[in-house]
């Protein structure tokens, strides 16, 4: 069993780090998940016979790590779902991608269209049947010449499926070890990490800020003096 890395708990929510390439729920590769893995926690740790109630809030990519939130009662879940419905649920992403940046900061809007069958997202022209419109804000916190990466500290407006991965590739500046839309550094992991999340607390309403910096080794050693 994955040792589970715990930000915060109270009675209400749990707030984790999610490992690199463990899905957010079950899915068809029968693979340990975050939602089992919390749940097994809660259940030896409060001595609950049978099954324990998490809710799912929002996800991250399999192959993305970092802070995530989970609602242990469906009140808290219901009310942080209508947060990030109401957009009031701040999600900040570090990433590393290829090339320098034309800008120093900007936003990105595109029309993005998921094809189901291959589980992939792209681009695509306004007004193409089933797209939907992808926001988000960036900036530049260092290139390395010497590399040719620059790292980038990433708002998100809008949750589209792969949507960081696909509007950073669509300008030629995918992520670094992303294999599935164009990234150098075949056969490494994908540096896109879930940094921030800022959001209010379900019963309280207390403004909640919580950060997961990934460890500075590998392609992710380029933090040093950055953050």
């Amino acid at each position: 069993m994955e040792k589970l890395k715990i930000i915060f708990e109270d009675n209400h929510i749990i707030v984790v780090e999610k490992p690199v390439n463990i899905p957010s729920q079950a899915d068809k590769t029968g693979d340990i998940d975050m939602l089992t893995i919390i749940k097994e926690y809660l259940k030896e740790k409060y001595s609950k016979p049978g099954n324990v109630y998490l809710g799912l809030v929002h996800r991250l990519d399999r192959p993305v790590g970092g802070v995530m939130v989970f609602a242990k009662t469906s009140k808290a879940a219901s009310r942080l779902s209508n947060q990030v419905r109401e957009k009031q649920f701040e999600k900040t992403y570090l990433a590393i991608v290829n090339g320098k940046m034309e800008q120093e900061a900007g936003t990105l809007e595109d029309y993005m269209y998921k094809d189901e069958r291959n589980n992939m997202s792209k681009v695509v022209p306004e007004g193409t049947k089933n797209s939907k419109l992808a926001v988000l804000d960036y900036e530049v916190l260092k290139y390395s010449e010497e590399l040719n990466l620059s790292v980038l500290k990433i708002n998100l407006h809008t949750g589209r499926h792969h949507q960081i991965r696909v509007q950073l590739s669509s300008r030629n500046h995918s992520i670094y070890g992303d294999q599935k839309y164009g990234g150098r550094g075949h056969g490494k992991q994908i540096v896109l990490w879930a940094y921030e999340l800022k959001f209010y607390h379900p019963i309280t309403n207390e403004k909640l800020v919580f950060k997961s910096i990934p460890s500075k080794i590998g392609s992710w050693k380029i933090l040093e003096n950055c953050i």
